[in-house]
């Protein structure tokens, strides 16, 4: 893997005047990036429903022939949690493969000068070393639980890959660890532990709840982002970074399902009693991503744990209310 390093001041490519497109700004990590640029020199572009269906290729391809966007940070995807990707394996599959195959040849077509590709450390195997190297990919088999989405995403980086190598482009691709804040998906059926942990806590606070029961054992190892720090280190990757080698973004730091429940309980203000349910998957055990590439390019940004869930409870507030999520969307 080849890595350009730079000072942090002093940058490869610049966004200033540029016209940047962010494909998915509707979800978590779009909204986050259109919040990042707004502190930049450039105009942002973004796409309805309406003005583009991303899994049609023809419809890609004539709305970025109208728009002609220098820059795309490519963060549009089908995300879901252990059950949302169990429930629909071909939906996550085909939906990603279609969105990130026809953003990636329109932006070859159309001249891209820079394109950012958002993928996931679920890239990796299952049982590979913690903490996890970008090296790592396709050295064994991967986490079946999300191993849809999880190919799908490989095929993203491959394809950036395949652009530069052929043609010269410069595509770079950023594999995000598991995220959270504002704009999180807090469905119980879809939504990923930590959002879902959250509501679950908020509820059971507002309710009067003695227990909260929690997912799996709650031994197995994560790390989590707080999502308006990925769109800083994407942002500052898309001006600092220019190679074929796809590179991690994560905090450094991680915490088991248990610890993570603890915090999110203190942070709402929930005193009862957890209680953890062994029938349901723990997927991975330990998932930790090296981060060693990022920080030597110059960025390490990463707030912690509690201080981001503070943010995303007053959010979580803040959207749906001090009932909470049931009630504001009936």
């Amino acid at each position: 893997m080849s890595i350009a390093k730079t000072a942090m001041n002093d940058p490869i490519f610049s966004l200033e005047g540029k016209s940047v497109w962010v494909a998915g700004h509707r979800g978590m990590v779009g909204s986050a990036l259109v919040r990042r640029l707004q502190r930049e020199k450039c105009t942002v572009l973004t796409t309805d429903r309406e003005d583009a269906d991303l899994v049609r290729q023809e419809e890609v391809e004539r709305w970025m022939n109208a728009n002609r966007p220098q820059v795309v940070f490519l963060a549009a995807a089908k995300v879901g949690g252990i059950q949302a990707n169990s429930s629909y394996p071909a939906q996550f599959l085909y939906e990603n493969l279609m969105i990130e195959a026809n953003i990636i040849h329109a932006a070859f077509k159309a001249d891209v000068e820079k394109l950012v590709f958002l993928g996931s450390t679920c890239i990796y195997p299952k049982l590979a070393p913690q903490p996890i190297p970008e090296d790592a990919l396709l050295t064994g088999p991967l986490e079946p639980t999300n191993e849809w989405y999880a190919i799908a995403k490989i095929a993203g980086i491959k394809l950036c890959q395949a652009y530069r190598r052929q043609y010269g482009c410069d595509f770079i691709a950023a594999q995000p660890t598991n995220l959270y804040g504002p704009g999180d998906n807090y469905d119980l059926e879809t939504s990923h532990a930590l959002p879902a942990l959250l509501r679950k806590a908020h509820e059971a606070k507002v309710s009067g709840a003695k227990t909260l029961t929690v997912w799996g054992s709650g031994e197995p190892l994560r790390e989590f982002l707080y999502v308006d720090d990925l769109a800083d280190a994407v942002v500052f990757l898309a001006k600092h970074y220019s190679g074929e080698g796809h590179i991690n973004v994560g905090s450094g730091e991680e915490v088991s399902i248990h610890q993570l429940a603890d915090t999110i309980c203190k942070v709402v203000g929930f005193d009862g009693q957890l209680k953890f349910d062994p029938s349901k998957p723990d997927g991975t055990p330990r998932k930790l991503a090296d981060v060693s590439k990022l920080k030597a390019l110059g960025w390490d940004g990463a707030r912690s744990l509690e201080d981001g869930q503070k943010a995303t409870y007053l959010d979580y507030c803040r959207e749906y209310g001090s009932a909470g999520l049931q009630k504001d969307t009936r």
